[in-house]
């Protein structure tokens, strides 16, 4: 198994390529699995066994949207032919029988390409594109794969299409332009279930878990948390505060000058690479509305208070809503409630009494990784079909 995690920012697409790797793996032990992921951060987390990664040289988003090479010092674009090439030559020395891709089908900056190419010529490995359960506004979301040719590299290179999501909480590929045979091709798993791991320790005290994923926009967020500890003494549990690796120094300096002044009411740490163990022992959590966190709130069947971004993508928004309508979760809308001080404090205090998800009996809902792996055996022959649709 091969996984591409194009990974420019943040930790979404590396997390979900790793929790499909070791589903995939443990169902077969003749199954191994290789990750290559331009993510930063790549290292700071442990794989399982017959799970490896290659980190591709990374590239960074530019204030005006453009992206630039992260150390290298080169031009993007000769960035993205050295990265083309990795993933080329680890195609064909890998030689994987199923090619997994995540989210972009062409790839950063079409860099996928070659690789795509020389599968399909060789006629090496089934190809699958893998969709989390919302991508974007469905116009945005045509206009900026026209502007990709996505659209087109979807229907060449792909066997089938996995979308890690319910359809009747959203279909990501509505407004596409894409063919009925296309369509036919598409499997909705459901979303990725995660469980607690056996390293790593979970909190003793009573805590709300306060989380904005991997950081770098979660700032806002942050502080409105922060300022309900500040402004109600007596609002608790008490709250422990992941930043993500992405929160900028300068941001993370002020916050710590607050979290001190606030004597232990919320503690906080940078990175923690075993969420799943936090998750566990929350008695509610705080967070954006990322797939990865909404994954582990309805996995730990938690109480959660979602907040999430409207830009640049509207992604977050649209999932958290479409999860409040269903009751499993509760969203602290900017439109609605506004985002001031006094409503997460209400929203805080709110947790204890707010129905946890698995009161919303949605079936199917957390099949994704049982989906999956019986479909990869299925694909492999290793085991006969077992209702996979």
């Amino acid at each position: 198994m091969l996984f591409y995690s194009h990974d420019t920012y943040g930790l979404g697409h590396l997390r979900r390529s790793r929790a499909l790797a070791s589903a995939i793996t443990q169902a077969d032990e003749r199954i191994s699995a290789l990750i290559l992921t331009g993510s930063p951060v790549a290292g700071r987390f442990t794989f399982p066994e017959r799970v490896d990664h290659i980190r591709l040289p990374g590239v960074t988003k530019t204030p005006d949207g453009d992206y630039k090479s992260e150390r290298l010092g080169l031009h993007i674009d000769e960035t993205t032919a050295l990265r083309a090439g990795l993933i080329k030559s680890t195609v064909e020395h890998f030689d994987p029988d199923i090619l997994i891709v995540d989210k972009e089908p062409t790839g950063f900056r079409g860099e996928l390409l070659p690789a795509l190419d020389w599968l399909k010529e060789k006629r090496k490995a089934q190809i699958v594109l893998g969709l989390r359960d919302v991508l974007d506004d469905p116009e945005v979301l045509a206009a900026e794969w026209n502007r990709k040719e996505a659209l087109a590299a979807a229907e060449k290179y792909y066997d089938e299409t996995w979308v890690y999501g319910l359809r009747s909480i959203c279909d990501p590929t509505e407004g596409l332009s894409l063919s009925t045979s296309f369509r036919s091709r598409m499997k909705f798993t459901g979303y990725l279930r995660r469980d607690e791991l056996t390293e790593g320790e979970i909190p003793l005290e009573p805590y709300v878990l306060i989380t904005p994923g991997g950081g770098g926009d979660g700032a806002s967020m942050v502080d409105l948390v922060l300022s309900a500890y500040e402004r109600a003494p007596d609002l608790g549990p008490n709250a422990l505060l992941v930043y993500g690796p992405f929160l900028s120094g300068v941001q993370r300096a002020e916050f710590e000058m607050r979290v001190a002044a606030l004597n232990g009411r919320v503690r906080a740490v940078g990175f923690e690479s075993r969420m799943e163990n936090l998750f566990a022992g929350a008695q509610g959590i705080v967070c954006m509305g990322g797939y990865n966190t909404f994954c582990e709130v309805l996995s730990f069947d938690k109480p959660a208070v979602i907040v999430p971004r409207t830009k640049p993508r509207l992604e977050q928004y649209i999932r958290a809503s479409r999860a409040e309508g269903l009751g499993l979760v509760r969203v602290l809308d900017e439109y609605r409630d506004g985002l001031t001080a006094d409503a997460m404090i209400a929203a805080i205090r709110a947790l204890p009494s707010q129905p946890k998800p698995s009161s919303a009996f949605v079936p199917g809902l957390l099949d994704g990784l049982d989906f999956v792996s019986g479909r990869v055996l299925q694909m492999l022959g290793l085991q006969k079909s077992q209702g996979v649709a």
